[in-house]
């Protein structure tokens, strides 16, 4: 009987040990400081802390598509989603645009400079040194900012001196320890730094919107809907993401 007592509760305890696996997120860089207090909310909550991965949206994308064990993806731009999505790598009918960002330039702590943030205006001759931004041939921030120079007609001056970081939080590593007199990166990624400063704010219509879509990968375990669910619906989810900066693009 004992025997039996004790089979029925280690079976029980192997039973809840699977239903409370942490889910695995893949998320862009950029999301990192919201992520990672929502994951504490999350865990308060009586859940096992997620996994939370961060990098580029385009190397997590990849990974997804080579078969990287993850259950929910969060990119920063639509065309990464797009990719994996095209992979037939998501979970069908779990796609959701849930945040926006806007994208700056910024500089170090008390080395601002000014310009005029209209086409026709002369970012080149505004500094001096190197401009430090996402890969602009894949990383998404990195992208937004060659639409945006592009658009105001500043990308062949500016081409030779840019630094193409691996993402947004490294492009705004460079610009806090002065290896970039500046930089191209989102307003939440700019808020969270006290060593730089933003100089403007480049016109919404200088590049595609910054948008944030999420989704469940095939396969994701059970737990990352409920996740997932959290992001989209829970008030104090929604208070980290704003109080980070970041646009909340569904109701709550």
């Amino acid at each position: 009987m004992r025997l039996s007592f004790a089979f029925v509760a280690l079976f029980v305890l192997s039973f809840t040990a699977r239903a409370e696996e942490a889910v695995r997120v893949f998320a862009a860089a950029s999301l990192s400081s919201a992520l990672n207090e929502i994951g504490k909310q999350w865990q308060q909550a009586g859940h096992p802390a997620p996994s939370l991965a961060y990098a580029a949206s385009s190397a997590l994308a990849k990974q997804i598509e080579a078969g990287a064990p993850v259950d929910l993806f969060a990119s920063a731009d639509l065309g990464w989603m797009d990719y994996v999505e095209q992979k037939t790598k998501l979970a069908p009918d779990t796609r959701i645009s849930l945040l926006g960002n806007a994208l700056v330039l910024i500089a170090p702590k008390g080395r601002s400079f000014k310009v005029d943030m209209r086409a026709g205006g002369d970012l080149a001759k505004a500094f001096e040194g190197k401009l430090c931004t996402g890969e602009t041939s894949s990383v998404p921030a990195g992208i937004y900012a060659k639409q945006s120079l592009t658009a105001l007609g500043w990308w062949d001056a500016l081409q030779g001196r840019i630094v193409g970081a691996d993402d947004v939080r490294t492009a705004l590593a460079f610009v806090e320890r002065g290896e970039c007199a500046a930089g191209i990166v989102y307003a939440t990624d700019a808020a969270i730094s006290d060593k730089v400063e933003v100089v403007a704010t480049f016109p919404a219509d200088s590049h595609k919107p910054v948008i944030y879509p999420f989704a469940l990968i095939a396969d994701a375990r059970p737990e990352a809907a409920a996740f997932l669910d959290y992001l989209k619906t829970s008030s104090a989810a929604a208070t980290v993401f704003q109080r980070n900066g970041f646009v909340l693009l569904t109701p709550r």
